[in-house]
């Protein structure tokens, strides 16, 4: 399993689960489950789109515009309303923009990563599109300061990737990911409406 404290440290990793725990009314260790479940699917998303020239460059320049200060990871506990707007459809700022960072990686495949999350951890299908709303800056933070730190250039972000899914007990590369990842990433891209993330997490927060 993929646990967010390998990335993160114990601390900070506490920290955030328990501010997404606490914003989408689940017990924690449910929601570390779903987060261990949805983060090599969310990088091996990521790692396949650095596969190519394209995506590389577009996923660098991503970082260094958006994520490279970490500042999401010094303020987790105002991460929720950043995001959510306090329930409000406000446009969160890009380092924080949940649906937007999960759809420039999954595609229309977020809504399946969410479904799946869903029937494994008994969570309801919005809980799980929140988490992964709050998951996905969390991550792309984590990810501009290692970037910073090592240097990495468009070039190097696949490798720099591959470690990170290697260091996790999962393969070294996108393509050998098994379970929820591979099935995200060998998603036929149908374009439901239900694979809007964003629109499944509101409308759980209208309905709570």
């Amino acid at each position: 399993m993929f646990s967010l404290d390998q990335l993160l440290g114990q601390d900070r990793a506490n920290e955030a689960v328990d501010q997404i725990s606490q914003n989408v009314s689940a017990e924690p260790s449910l929601v570390n489950s779903a987060i261990s479940m949805a983060l090599p699917a969310i990088l091996g998303g990521l790692a396949n789109n650095a596969s190519t020239p394209e995506g590389a460059e577009s996923l660098n320049s991503a970082l260094d515009r958006d994520h490279s200060s970490g500042g999401i990871l010094d303020n987790l506990g105002g991460l929720a309303g950043t995001i959510f707007g306090g329930g409000q459809q406000q446009a969160p700022p890009p380092a924080a923009d949940g649906g937007g960072i999960l759809g420039h990686i999954l595609g229309n495949s977020q809504g399946a990563l969410a479904q799946n999350v869903s029937q494994q951890t008994g969570l309801n299908v919005g809980q799980v599109a929140q988490i992964l709303m709050m998951l996905a800056p969390i991550l792309m933070s984590y990810l501009g300061q290692k970037k910073q730190q090592e240097n990495v250039g468009a070039n190097g972000l696949e490798g720099l990737l591959g470690g990170i899914l290697g260091g996790g007990g999962g393969a070294s590369q996108a393509g050998g990911l098994s379970g929820i990842a591979s099935a995200m990433l060998d998603s036929d891209h149908d374009g439901s409406a239900i694979d809007d993330i964003a629109s499944m997490a509101f409308n759980y927060m209208k309905n709570k």
